[in-house]
């Protein structure tokens, strides 16, 4: 089996900015990782910075082999029109197959939309053609894509402000199942890139690992969802987190300030906060 030697991975969307380089920090996500083979780009945040941020750190998206949205929601997929706007031709788009529909945030009886802002036609018309999943799947040498996470552990809940439109019309809690990882197993390790996270980030690291078994973890670098998580929840996390002797732990946008610290005081070296303008190279 081919593993990439050389990975690079740039945060070029973020809810903060390292760097007085003129990027632009928003709630959202979105990391350009180049490796021996290939190009990717996976998420493209609310679409506020990613085309500046790609200029400014020389991510050029004319390059992209693949473009992967790690779920349904708006700060991960709205940047995706201007992206394809810079591309000619047809670019591979990755996304479970319920990523699109209606998706929103229900807080003190207020409603928020927090879905896909633009339909699956419109942005087929500029260029992309979807591949949708559901299960683990391998997108290219040593480059998979996690599928569904199942929840197997008690302690990582799913979000109840988060809900979806079924076909009825109903308003029901989300499922979160598009919510996916991309896994790259390097020679010094699996990295893994997250989302969200919204599975649990014990439940994603226990599937992964059951699908490439005996393959340390190098890297795991995203969003934990964590920010939003019980104080159980989040000891149970850390408690389960010592165990996998995870090399670099770069938690970042949904992981709130407030947790990442905790995270640093605990990891310590082997943390580290993720801005825009972040790079991490493994070879």
């Amino acid at each position: 089996m081919l593993r990439q030697k050389h990975i690079e991975i740039t945060v070029l969307c973020e809810n903060s900015v390292a760097g007085p380089n003129g990027l632009i920090g928003e709630h959202g996500w979105a990391v350009g990782l180049k490796t021996s083979a290939k190009r990717i780009l996976f998420d493209t945040g609310q679409g506020l910075g990613i085309i500046n941020n790609c200029d400014i750190l020389d991510f050029d998206l004319h390059k992209v082999d693949k473009i992967i949205l790690s779920h349904g929601h708006y700060d991960h997929c709205s940047g995706l029109p201007l992206v394809l706007q810079r591309r000619t031709g047809k670019t591979d788009v990755h996304i479970h197959a319920e990523g699109f529909g209606r998706r929103c945030h229900r807080y003190k009886g207020t409603i928020r939309e927090i879905g896909i802002r633009h339909t699956q036609s419109y942005l087929e018309s500029l260029g992309a053609h979807f591949c949708f999943n559901r299960d683990f799947v391998a997108i290219g040498e040593g480059i998979y894509l996690s599928g569904e996470i199942p929840h197997c552990n008690k302690f990582e809940k799913r979000d109840p402000r988060l809900i979806r439109e079924d076909n009825a019309g109903r308003l029901l809690q989300d499922p979160l199942t598009d919510d996916q990882t991309l896994i790259i197993d390097s020679t010094k390790g699996l990295v893994l890139i997250l989302g969200c996270a919204h599975a649990g980030l014990i439940n994603t690291i226990n599937h992964v690992r059951q699908q490439l078994p005996d393959r340390p973890i190098h890297t795991v670098i995203g969003g934990t969802h964590l920010g939003f998580a019980s104080d159980e929840q989040f000891e149970a996390t850390v408690e389960a987190l010592h165990t996998f002797d995870i090399g670099c732990l770069a938690a970042s946008h949904c992981t709130g300030l407030e947790r990442g610290a905790r995270l640093a005081q605990i990891f310590g070296s082997r943390f580290r906060f993720a801005p825009v303008g972040t790079r991490i190279q493994i070879a």
